[in-house]
């Protein structure tokens, strides 16, 4: 297996970054790999950018992701997965979510929102090992939209079982299963294996 995975999560404050970055480090903890989490919360409470580093590897020493050093890149907004681009390696995996949280910089008039083009064309340039899910529209059509984070989740399951980009990396589904059921109340538990298991086959259906 590789020596040790980079993983950075980011999105906007209220999207379950934080959840979906515990939910990662403690898949990794449960199959077996040393793993470690480090935090960083802009303005979130306002809907500001967070992000999460976490590293899975047979030893790991620092929780920090450099620039250039994520091979993974989660991103739960089209607009944070650009801001974090220069984290993602050259042929590293990017899994981002099609949903628009428009900032205040661009609602006040001072920026401009990216094109899907422009994301698209950025991406090209540093990865052909893009995926885009439509976690939004997934969870909206199970009913909640709190779970979306849970649907990216479950995609990159996916992707990570049936690459070779991150050959010894895959952790059953089971794994995940099991992590996501001790994170969240009892009450929800059946609709976040729903959404899981949604994003598995959002993947699986376009290999």
């Amino acid at each position: 297996m590789n020596e040790v995975i980079n993983f950075l999560l980011c999105g906007v404050g209220g999207q379950g970054t934080v959840l979906a970055s515990d939910v990662l480090v403690n898949v990794g903890l449960a199959a077996g790999f040393d793993a470690k989490q480090a935090e960083v919360h802009g303005m979130s409470q306002r809907g500001g950018s967070v992000s999460s580093h976490v590293r899975w590897g047979r030893e790991v020493h620092s929780p920090i992701v450099g620039l250039g050093e994520a091979d993974v890149l989660l991103a739960f907004e089209k607009l944070e997965a650009l801001r974090n681009i220069k984290s993602l390696r050259s042929g590293g995996v990017a899994v981002i979510n099609t949903q628009v949280i428009v900032p205040l910089t661009v609602t006040s008039g001072g920026q401009k929102y990216p094109s899907d083009e422009e994301i698209h064309a950025a991406f090209a340039q540093v990865t052909p090992h893009v995926r885009y899910i439509e976690g939004e529209k997934i969870a909206e059509e199970l009913g909640n939209l709190r779970v979306a984070n849970v649907v990216l989740l479950g995609a990159l399951s996916a992707l990570l079982e049936a690459g070779d980009l991150l050959a010894g990396m895959n952790v059953d589904a089971g794994t995940w299963l099991k992590v996501i059921t001790e994170r969240v109340p009892p009450k929800h538990v059946e609709l976040n294996k729903k959404a899981f298991q949604a994003g598995r086959e959002a993947v699986l259906k376009s290999n």
